[in-house]
């Protein structure tokens, strides 16, 4: 394992059977970035040089995703969150958790380690108690695809739901998104089921200031869910990103690296700024 805050690069780490990608950038606070369902680590490039000043990014492959070993699962996904606190000898971290990352997010945040979390961000978050995944992806039907007719098929069908559709007309994050969704190995889809992660239950433990926010062209339903849980946490704030869609960091990154700075940093006063 090395630091690779001066010249990032990847570094992997064995976790508990699994052995996992990650990078360490950035100055600042301590911040745990987790990825969504079908992405990896490098979603969050379009935060990282603007947030380098500012913050000390983690970002991983979650196990199964990129180039991460290991089964796919979200207990798994939140444990390996905290042996990187533990690893990496962080007293106060913020977490930023995207998607199904958001549910990883906040089981950690209402863990063991929850005294070590200062802020929580909820990007897109799912909130409704239904197996982990996302509720309004057809997992099942992905499944079939690959099992009857390859990976490739997941990845051509994919491309053509909502979550993935970007406002932004950017070059840069078009081949990004592509380049991700080339890579998504499907291993989850092929993984035996997953347990229920319950984020009800874990909501109700968690009393942290949470930002929980949305692109303001994500679909209906995911803007609910985000109503829903900001009204469910005590400390929570919410926010929507305009011109974004349900991935507000690709397409709209200089709104949305203001917005989660701004909230990341009214939260880190008195936080000792090297974890």
């Amino acid at each position: 394992m090395r630091d690779s805050r001066a010249t990032p690069a990847d570094g992997f780490i064995d976790l508990d059977g699994a052995r996992v990608r990650f990078r360490d950038e950035g100055r600042g606070l301590p911040v745990i970035l987790i990825h969504g369902w079908a992405l990896d680590l490098e979603m969050w490039q379009p935060q990282v040089a603007a947030w380098a000043p500012h913050l000390r990014m983690i970002r991983f492959d979650r196990r199964g995703f990129g180039t991460s070993s290991g089964q796919p699962s979200l207990a798994a996904d939140a444990r390996d969150v905290e042996s990187l606190l533990r690893r990496l000898n962080l007293a106060r971290v913020a977490i930023l958790g995207m998607s199904q990352g958001a549910r990883v997010a906040m089981r950690v945040a209402a863990g063991p380690l929850r005294a070590r979390v200062v802020c929580l961000v909820l990007d897109g978050a799912p909130f409704d108690g239904s197996d982990p995944g996302e509720p309004e992806v057809p997992l099942d039907r992905y499944r079939e695809l690959a099992l009857h007719h390859g990976i490739d098929a997941v990845r051509r069908e994919w491309s053509s739901h909502p979550f993935v559709q970007l406002r932004s007309k950017d070059r840069v994050a078009h081949e990004l998104l592509s380049r991700m969704t080339a890579r998504y190995p499907a291993n989850d889809l092929l993984a035996r089921a997953q347990a229920r992660i319950g984020e009800p239950q874990v909501v109700g433990a968690i009393d942290v200031a949470t930002l929980v926010l949305n692109g303001a062209l994500d679909t209906e339903r995911r803007r609910a869910m985000g109503d829903e849980l900001w009204r469910a946490l005590p400390k929570a704030e919410r926010a929507l990103v305009a011109d974004a869609g349900h991935l507000p960091n690709l397409d709209n990154p200089a709104a949305y690296n203001r917005l989660v700075l701004s909230f990341i940093e009214r939260h880190a006063v008195g936080s000792r700024a090297g974890g």
